[in-house]
């Protein structure tokens, strides 16, 4: 395919880089029914980063004919019969018009509509922007058609590319954490085996006195080193002996929280303990009562686990974390992302009521902090929804739909999750709830946004 300079003025540089196909007509039909094909009409408007409807309603408004471009075929009409010099003339004025900077003639320009309905070019090379003559007839075919933005999906690109740098970089300093950390173990192993034979040395002098021997008490040097040393080792060999469970209950509880205790000291029961409740739950089947209480206690053992991390992730707010140590803060807790979800937007949003939505606006930090990939999108649908079910008040509850709004413009959920979510609360008895009542102008909203688009 033969090629040309774009613009007229560049049409004898042999190096310009900006570079169109040259334009190919076909003269179709007789009579009243003549048309001017331009063949390659597509070509020239993907060079021109263009629309190609954009260049074939100009050909139509200059020549005072009907003009129309086929999106499905990319056929480009103009009623009547046409040179190719005329048209190529016609498509140099538009270059210069809608195309070149207005500043250094460069063709590398994108289209942007104000909110004053206005056209501007804005250049990348120089950054320039050219404003565009609104008397044209074009003007107002763009203004209604505007070009398709790119920079949208770019710029949701670039925040998930940003995003991965991010957890990258969390990720590699915990990896060094972690690193300083195994340095400092090992040297408390070293320190300790080195401690090691001075209690085997210990124990010789203590056989050494019961069998009469004195080479250990030859050297007072030695002898005071060891009164030096006598408190570390008694330390670890009562560390070392004493393996009681009350021992071990008393290390725990002052290694843990007190709400974790209780979770820890489970794994610590004796065999005997752990018998008592099933000799409990057969006598009571004997007796024909019933063994509600311990079922409950089953059952509770969720809510226990979550009270324990909505403990633990206040605790950590208040020493005011920030959201990128909040996120690694919640990697080391124990529990599933869904009670990690859960959790976490219920101690942001306690007690929160009228103003629901400008507190999730406020606070969308934390929740991006809480989201580590796409799937998490979904465990913060649902995190909203458990919320709204124990919410005290009703106000959250009404401004539900506001909340999963602020949340989609922020680009925090996309449209996908949440209609699979929405599909999902529809089923059974739930569908009842009025969570779902008050989502529904929000998902028809939703659905005709989608469909415009589609049909544009």
């Amino acid at each position: 395919m033969a090629l040309q300079n774009i613009g007229a003025a560049n049409s004898d540089d042999a190096f310009y880089r900006y570079k169109m196909p040259k334009m190919i007509t076909k003269i179709e039909g007789r009579g009243n029914g003549i048309k001017t094909n331009i063949v390659n009409m597509v070509d020239i408007a993907k060079a021109l980063a263009r629309p190609a409807s954009y260049t074939t309603k100009y050909f139509g408004c200059e020549l005072g004919a009907q003009s129309k471009f086929d999106e499905k075929n990319g056929v480009s009409l103009v009623n009547g019969a046409h040179d190719t010099a005329k048209l190529a003339g016609l498509l140099e004025n538009f270059i210069k018009k809608y195309v070149q900077c207005y500043g250094c003639g460069n063709p590398e320009t994108e289209i942007i509509i104000t909110k004053t309905q206005m056209i501007n070019l804005k250049c990348a090379a120089c950054g320039f922007v050219s404003d565009v003559d609104m008397r044209d007839k074009l003007t107002t075919f763009i203004i209604k058609n505007p070009p398709e933005q790119k920079g949208s999906k770019d710029k949701k690109a670039m925040r998930k590319a940003e995003k991965e740098r991010l957890k990258e970089g969390e990720v590699a300093d915990e990896e060094q954490k972690k690193l300083k950390k195994e340095v400092k173990k090992k040297g408390s192993s070293v320190s300790s085996k080195e401690a090691a034979p001075k209690v085997g040395a210990v124990k010789k002098k203590a056989s050494g006195k019961a069998s009469g021997s004195d080479e250990d008490r030859s050297s007072p040097a030695a002898s005071q080193a060891d009164e030096n040393e006598a408190p570390d080792e008694d330390d670890d060999v009562q560390w070392q002996t004493d393996t009681s469970l009350e021992a071990a209950r008393q290390r725990i509880q002052e290694q843990l929280s007190a709400a974790t205790v209780e979770m820890v000291m489970l794994s610590t029961k004796e065999p005997d303990e752990e018998k008592k409740p099933k000799q409990v739950k057969k006598a009571g089947v004997k007796n024909g009562g019933t063994t509600e209480p311990e079922e409950k206690a089953e059952l509770s053992g969720g809510d226990i686990r979550s009270q324990t991390l909505i403990k633990e992730i206040k605790g950590n707010l208040r020493k005011g974390s920030t959201p990128s140590q909040l996120q690694s803060f919640l990697r080391s807790l124990d529990g599933t992302p869904q009670e990690v979800m859960s959790a976490i937007f219920e101690v942001l949003f306690e007690g929160v009521g009228k103003g629901f939505a400008k507190e999730v606006a406020k606070k969308k930090k934390y929740i991006v902090a809480a989201m580590e990939d796409d799937g998490s999108q979904i465990l913060l649908l649902r995190a909203i929804e458990a919320f709204c079910g124990k919410a005290a008040s009703t106000d959250a509850l009404k401004e539900v739909a506001l909340v999963l709004k602020a949340l989609y413009d922020a680009d925090m959920v996309e449209e996908e999750y949440i209609m699979q979510w929405y599909k999902e609360g529809l089923v059974g008895e739930s569908k009842k709830a009025q969570i779902w009542k008050n989502l529904k102008p929000f998902i028809e909203w939703l659905q005709s946004a989608e469909s415009e688009t589609e049909d544009e």
